[in-house]
């Protein structure tokens, strides 16, 4: 026998083997449950002992409520298993709405269910399914109302034992969102869907603003003018391929830019969508990573500097890794660095000292040093955005040989530690040709005083594009694309 039979006759037997497996993979009687064979069973709350049992006609595709002292529990099994074994635990409400779970079984996962609430019975059925059966140790979990809140129970209790979390219109705990963080540490990707007119829609609200600003990834789906039912979407595929892409996500490999230590969170724009739903025949607003795509942010330290360095990466850097060296932590709003990072542009926030009244210059300096030894372009972009502005302002007139050009928003050229202020001391920048661009609201109360004022004063090149009719705030440009190209003009 060759080499290829050989291996033709090892893969026919491996594939044997495995159907095996998965054929006796759950003992007792299977009844059919949307066209897949389901299992179900009972557990003793005191002795946690599993039995199966068979549903009876009555119940149908639901579940009767359990016998004092007992948990009902269920498996619902794909007719082929996808590598793995992965599985979405359903959180409350067996079979209400159950569309998405029905495209997760076509997909090949296992759906399962166990009466509420979380205690120790549920790391009971976990152990059983995991460790006795050899489902995925990441169960992807959908949870509606109540199940919602289940599935956040869990997930902050067993942070590391959850693949992807999708909540609609969920209840929440006071305990659950003090542990959003664990979750955020384990980068766990949330869905929340929910309807525009809730009463609990706050409960979204809450989540994202500590799971955002804890670097976890969270994006939210709106059903404009819906309340708390009807749960979940007729279309399944949005939820379906928002646990699919979970559990089939590579780790991301670690940029060489990095030291030994180092922190990694999330960065995505939280800029809303509005669109039409056509097969739910409704309008949605939506917006998140798993909308709008994601970035690694990473944050270290270096020796000799006070504060952390942060750099958010984009999916391919460009040709001779260009970079924007900043003073402010960009957010979701910030449409010119979103922008500049689908470029391939790096975005670095350079270190602010904990003890003193602004940046210590010579430790920005230390950062740039390290980044373009690193392979980081010699000649970044500073920028900043109102108070910030002048804080990069006045690094660049310290080093106007090491930049490529000076971006601010609505500026405040003023700097905390400068010697002399930015506004009377742009000669340096000027004879190096530095190019400025300020992005600026016709309505700014700064316009006038801080834009205007340099570009009297400035000798070289400055560009100022001004919005009409804008303040202040929004500090978001009215055309970032247009600000992203002529950032990149600097470069070339």
């Amino acid at each position: 026998m060759n080499n290829t039979m050989k291996n033709l006759f090892f893969l026919f037997l491996f594939s044997l083997v495995a159907m095996s497996v998965r054929a006796q993979s759950f003992t007792g009687e299977k009844t059919d449950w949307h066209g897949f064979d389901r299992y179900d069973f009972v557990m003793s709350e005191t002795t946690f002992q599993i039995k199966p049992i068979k549903a009876t006609q009555r119940e149908g595709a639901g579940v009767a409520g359990p016998e004092k002292g007992m948990r009902r529990c269920i498996v619902v099994v794909p007719k082929q298993a996808a590598e793995g074994n992965p599985w979405s635990w359903r959180g409350c409400y067996w079979d209400h709405q159950p569309q998405a779970e029905i495209e997760l079984l076509k997909r090949g996962f296992h759906i399962v269910y166990i009466t509420t609430d979380p205690d120790q019975t549920w790391e009971v059925w976990y152990n059983f399914l995991v460790n006795e059966h050899g489902l995925f140790p990441k169960p992807a979990f959908i949870g509606m109302s109540r199940g919602g809140a289940n599935s956040f129970t869990w997930g902050t209790e067993h942070p590391d034992k959850v693949l992807a979390i999708c909540a609609d219109n969920p209840g929440l705990s006071q305990k659950s969102l003090m542990g959003m963080d664990k979750l955020a540490r384990q980068d766990v990707p949330i869905l929340n869907i929910c309807g525009s007119i809730d009463p609990i829609l706050n409960n979204t609200y809450a989540i994202q603003g500590v799971y955002q600003g804890n670097g976890g990834r969270m994006s939210v789906l709106i059903k404009d003018g819906t309340a708390h039912h009807p749960h979940s979407l007729q279309d399944p595929n949005i939820i379906a391929d928002f646990v699919e892409q979970a559990y089939k996500e590579k780790p991301a490999e670690k940029p060489a830019f990095l030291p030994d230590k180092y922190k990694k969170s999330n960065f995505y724009s939280t800029d809303p969508i509005y669109s039409y739903a056509e097969y739910d025949k409704l309008w949605i607003t939506s917006w998140g990573p798993y909308f709008t795509g994601n970035y690694n942010k990473y944050m270290f330290s270096l020796e000799g500097v006070e504060g952390l360095v942060t750099v958010i990466a984009p999916e391919k850097p460009a040709a001779g890794n260009p970079w924007i060296f900043r003073c402010d932590q960009p957010d979701g709003n910030s449409a010119v660095d979103l922008g500049l990072l689908a470029r391939g542009f790096h975005i670095v926030v350079a270190p602010i000292a904990y003890n003193a009244d602004g940046p210590l210059f010579d430790q920005w300096s230390i950062a740039y040093n390290y980044l373009v030894s690193k392979g980081f372009a010699a000649h970044p972009v500073v920028a900043g955005r109102e108070g910030a502005t002048g804080e990069v302002y006045a690094w660049a007139i310290e080093n106007p040989d090491k930049i490529a050009g000076i971006y601010g928003e609505n500026p405040i050229l003023r700097s905390s530690l400068a010697k002399i202020q930015p506004l009377d001391n742009l000669k340096p920048l000027a004879e190096a040709k530095v190019p400025i661009l300020h992005a600026c609201g016709s309505l700014d109360p700064n316009l006038k005083t801080q834009t205007g004022e340099a570009k009297k004063r400035y000798a070289g090149k400055m560009t100022v594009i001004i919005d009409a009719g804008r303040g202040h705030y929004p500090i978001t440009p009215e055309n970032p694309k247009k600000l992203v190209e002529l950032i990149e003009k600097m470069i070339k």
